[in-house]
């Protein structure tokens, strides 16, 4: 155990943005010397105390937690594959979806067996990839369902007796959704291992659908393509990593297709879910201004988007992803990143409407904010997307998995009781669920942050997330090894070690000054710091400082490097107190405590009364940092702060009021929590 140990705090790795945006950004498809690539998250060595404990948690509790939950997708599969041999004694149950969940579980196994092989484990999945093969019939569909004659029942979502057919009810039949990640699944599996059984499967799936959809096939539709994009947004994606790791046109061809027809060749007519706005079907993509529909669905097109804009060259999609961008930070976001405001569709409602104990924000559109914004940081360079991505990332995202890595959020409030049920019937963390997207999704996510890291052109290095590494950049004139030490997101000094290869190489290193050393934790119009705690970043070369400034987010050195140079950048981290503008009606009267990326909350478990009765009413002069030591929350920082509360006798009382990054909360207990603390008794819920 100890050897393992050992090799395994050797590799690196955060937290799955999605080997959907890792294997997304093969180092060997870059378009010009000026083209932003990142450096894939398996060629980054993590050194930290932040992310390698995730990595560890993931390796031994998460993934294995999270394919022994998924068994039943496991069984489905193993029932249609006997079903096309010829034994029809056993059925899968019907689910539309259930599949995706194991594919993505899978990505986040290949992931971890592409940072380290472990035989047990690829076994397992080599075991899985049987099934998955023996389910696909001869021409490429898969769909377990359908294959076997199982309906769904499609009734339950407006379908009436639709959806029994193979492509006959696309708006909400999921299976071009699970093909999707059951190509980003095979993708990360042959990247780790060079087994291409499940990549073929993959690749006969996709020429299977494009002639469906795009051809036309005489066993489907009558013969005519189908010809409309899919009612959830997610094989869009995987095409274009299809593309990367085959260099097969066809599949880069075939998702900007499915780009390009959204909201012209089919628009559902109805309400909710059959509403247009849900899917995005309501205009052509380039017509879209605004960020409507269920969350998840559109942060996955508004990320396919940008992937193909930045592949193929078409800019007519820029302009409809900078407006949809503005219209998300400007008016539909929550402080903690967290997008998809209303339960009922778990997606976006009328701007400003962003409320704290009924705000939905579910995980994985947490994880599709982080995918958008970083692919638009690649498309165009500028550090604005990825401070979203990091708020997004540190506290939203971060906060749907428990700190022990087997229990979960699907919804993420800023604001709770402890006592009414809001996350799928739980009044806390749970340690599954029936729609079980989130956890997965966290499965293949936590693995991967490191690759967003450090990106690069022929002579630009692009420091973009922070976390202790060592990493070596492949630029035009040669290699340059970069060792980064910090302790971020909690330590305020990130120090680079630069090792060029060849001998005065010349090139910029660019480093990101995140949004909230500045007026605001995160960019955009909703939210803005009201305390005077000023305190300025700075950046020296060799222990004398350098007089730099700030452009699109970075500040860049250019020199001619030799061994050993050394850069330290200092990023400040003062307690800051932010306010919403006025439009958001729930956060009036309140403020939201912050330090560097990380949103505070306070919860009962920490405070000696009801925490939302807690109220400030002026700003305090004074606080304290004090990081926890042993136990689940060890090396956390707790931050303690003057509050005051109304007494049983009517009067005012001075408190202490403790706060717990929120990404940490619900890790004890479930109990009672607030982000937004009430600047008048008069207005805290009782």
């Amino acid at each position: 155990m100890l050897d393992f140990r050992l090799k395994f705090y050797k590799i690196c790795i955060v937290s799955c943005l999605t080997i959907c945006l890792l294997a997304c950004t093969d180092t060997n498809t870059a378009i010009s010397d000026e083209t932003l690539t990142p450096v894939p998250f398996h060629e980054v060595t993590l050194n930290d105390a932040f992310w390698l404990p995730r990595l560890k948690t993931q390796k031994e509790t998460l993934v294995p937690f999270a394919l022994d939950k998924t068994l039943p997708a496991v069984e489905n599969l193993r029932k249609t594959g006997n079903y096309l041999k010829g034994i029809h004694d056993e059925l899968p149950f019907p689910h539309r979806y259930v599949a995706s969940d194991l594919y993505k579980v899978m990505e986040g196994a290949a992931c971890l067996l592409k940072l380290e092989r472990d035989p047990e484990l690829e076994q397992r999945m080599d075991q899985i990839i049987d099934y998955i093969a023996d389910a696909q019939q001869e021409d490429g569909y898969l769909y377990e369902s359908h294959i076997t004659g199982v309906s769904h029942n499609a009734s339950h979502w407006g379908g009436g007796g639709m959806g029994d057919k193979p492509y006959s009810w696309v708006v909400h039949s999921h299976e071009l959704y699970n093909m999707g990640h059951m190509y980003e699944g095979a993708i990360a599996y042959y990247q780790a291992t060079g087994k291409d059984k499940w990549l073929k499967v993959a690749e006969k799936s996709a020429r299977h659908i494009n002639h469906v959809f795009f051809e036309g096939d005489p066993n489907y539709n009558d013969g005519k393509p189908v010809n409309q994009a899919p009612g959830h947004e997610e094989i869009e994606l995987a095409l274009v990593k299809l593309y990367r790791v085959t260099h097969d046109t066809l599949y880069l061809n075939m998702a900007k297709r499915f780009i390009d027809i959204r909201g012209v060749t089919y628009r559902p007519e109805g309400e909710g879910v059959m509403a247009p706005e849900y899917a995005q079907q309501h205009l052509p993509v380039r017509e879209q201004t605004e960020a409507v529909g269920h969350a998840v669905r559109a942060t996955y097109l508004y990320s396919g988007m940008a992937d193909v804009s930045a592949l193929t060259g078409d800019t007519t999609l820029r302009p409809a992803l900078d407006s949809i961008w503005h219209n998300m930070v400007d008016t539909k976001m929550h402080i903690t990143g967290g997008l998809g405001a209303i339960r009922g569709i778990e997606g976006f409602g009328p701007e400003y409407v962003l409320p704290n104990k009924e705000a939905y924000l579910e995980t994985c559109a947490a994880v599709g904010n982080v995918f958008f914004n970083h692919r638009m940081y690649l498309m165009e360079k500028n550090g604005k997307y990825m401070d979203v991505a990091e708020i997004a990332l540190f506290n939203n995202v971060l906060a749907g998995v428990n700190l022990e890595g087997n229990r979960f959020f699907y919804v993420n409030p800023l604001e709770s009781d402890g006592q009414t049920p809001f996350n799928q019937g739980q009044p806390g963390r749970a340690p599954w669920f029936e729609t079980a997207c989130c956890p997965s999704n966290l499965a293949r996510l936590i693995p991967q942050v490191s690759g967003m890291m450090y990106a690069y052109t022929s002579d630009e290095i692009y420091c973009s997330f922070y976390a202790g590494s060592n990493v070596k950049i492949p630029l035009k004139d040669g290699a340059v090894n970069l060792t980064q030490k910090t302790g971020y997101p909690y330590g305020e000094n990130i120090n680079f070690t630069i090792n060029p290869i060849t001998k005065n190489h010349e090139f910029t290193l660019r480093l990101r000054i995140p949004a909230w050393t500045g007026l605001q934790i995160v960019p955009g119009n909703l939210y803005h710091y009201i305390d005077d705690n000023k305190a300025a970043w700075e950046v020296k070369l060799n222990g004398q400082k350098v007089h730099a400034t700030v452009k699109d987010g970075f500040v860049s050195i250019r020199k001619k490097w030799k061994a050993g140079d050394q850069v330290t950048l200092h990023l400040p981290m003062p307690l800051h107190f932010t306010k919403a503008i006025e439009q958001i009606e729930a956060d009036r009267d309140r403020v939201c405590i912050t330090r560097g990326p990380l949103v505070y909350c306070a919860e009962a478990v920490d405070n000696a009364f009801p925490v939302r009765e807690a109220f400030i009413d002026k700003l305090p002069d004074t606080y304290s940092i004090d990081p926890a030591r042993g136990g689940i929350m060890d090396g956390i920082d707790f931050v303690t702060i003057p509050a005051k509360v109304v007494g049983d006798s009517g009067s005012i009382e001075n408190v202490p009021l403790k706060l717990v990054p929120y990404y940490a909360w619900d890790n004890r207990s479930h109990n009672a929590m607030t982000v937004w603390i009430s600047q008048r008794a008069m207005e805290v819920s009782k």
